[in-house]
């Protein structure tokens, strides 16, 4: 059991602190945040992203489920995103579909902060 399952916090804060993460890595692919974040983080990109790669009507509708309904863009949502232009960049990709990179210790409470972004 990783630490963020624990944390402190309750089911559906961290439910919806996910959901949250992972639409915003869909749309800006790129995030500064907490390690211990971006490592569960990464997880549930994965799983966004082998959905997005199957490519079928379910996938999308499961995706849908879980994903914020934001604009990427003023033409395009994070699903419409995550189907077109993620899926196509990883296809021939079998996971790792993210990289974490470390920086200095958060100044207030010395937490250690990393960039989570698309490789």
């Amino acid at each position: 059991m990783s630490y963020m399952q624990k944390q402190g916090q309750n089911t559906a804060w961290r439910v919806a602190l996910m959901r949250n993460l992972t639409t915003e890595l869909i749309v800006k692919e790129r995030i500064e945040l907490t390690e211990t974040r971006a490592k569960e983080l990464r997880r549930h990109f994965d799983k966004m992203v082998t959905l997005a790669k199957k490519g079928d009507l379910h996938s999308r509708r499961q995706a849908a489920a879980w994903l914020r309904d934001i604009d990427a863009s003023e033409k395009e949502t994070a699903l419409q995103k995550l189907f077109d232009k993620i899926a196509k960049k990883y296809k021939d990709r079998n996971g790792g579909y993210t990289r974490i990179l470390k920086l200095d210790n958060r100044k207030g409470d010395n937490a250690p902060i990393c960039i989570i972004e698309l490789v």
